[in-house]
């Protein structure tokens, strides 16, 4: 228990930086990322209505998405296990073409500094969505970042997930098939 405890401060630390280290030099070894935190709490409850921009700086909302599942992950730019997090985002999206993956970032400081971040990356699938006035958080009620939510395809919430996860993983690929039973 004290370890999970050391290792959930450990993640929230992380995501109270507003600079992260240098990404490259976080780069975690494959297969060592810790697990997040599985929460079904939610389950059923619909998505929320909450209005964030799409990469064209258009308003759009979950609601758009409805038709095929969807993985919603919030992160901010700032927040360094966000930033690793990342990659195994990406290669899901490149992956998994029946499920929808959204990175939404939780960065008040403007599209200009979320663009700045995907053009030092090289993304094959993602891209860079932004809740400025930290809508999605707000009314989702979370308060740690990253966390990822999934939906069906009917737009009600299946689990949450969070801290880090390794998208790319057995244990995602089996609750991320969840989706489709619901």
């Amino acid at each position: 228990m004290r370890l999970i405890l050391l290792l959930l401060t450990f993640l929230l630390a992380g995501c109270d930086r507003q600079k992260a280290d240098d990404p490259q030099a976080m780069a975690p070894v494959a297969g060592s990322l810790p697990k997040g935190r599985l929460d079904r709490s939610h389950a059923g409850t619909p998505a929320p209505d909450a209005i964030f921009q799409d990469p064209a700086g258009e308003a759009v909302t979950l609601a758009d998405f409805r038709g095929k599942p969807l993985l919603v992950n919030l992160w901010a730019t700032w927040c360094a296990p966000c930033i690793i997090e990342m990659p195994s985002l990406d290669a899901l999206a490149t992956r998994e073409k029946g499920l929808a993956v959204l990175t939404v970032a939780q960065d008040m400081s403007g599209k200009e500094k979320v663009d700045a971040f995907f053009a030092e990356r090289d993304f094959s699938a993602l891209e860079p969505y932004l809740d400025p006035e930290l809508q999605i958080m707000t009314k989702l009620r979370i308060d740690t970042l990253p966390t990822t939510i999934l939906y069906d395809a009917q737009g009600r919430e299946v689990w949450r997930m969070t801290g880090i996860e390794d998208w790319t993983a057995g244990r995602a690929a089996g609750l991320l098939k969840e989706a489709e039973e619901g």
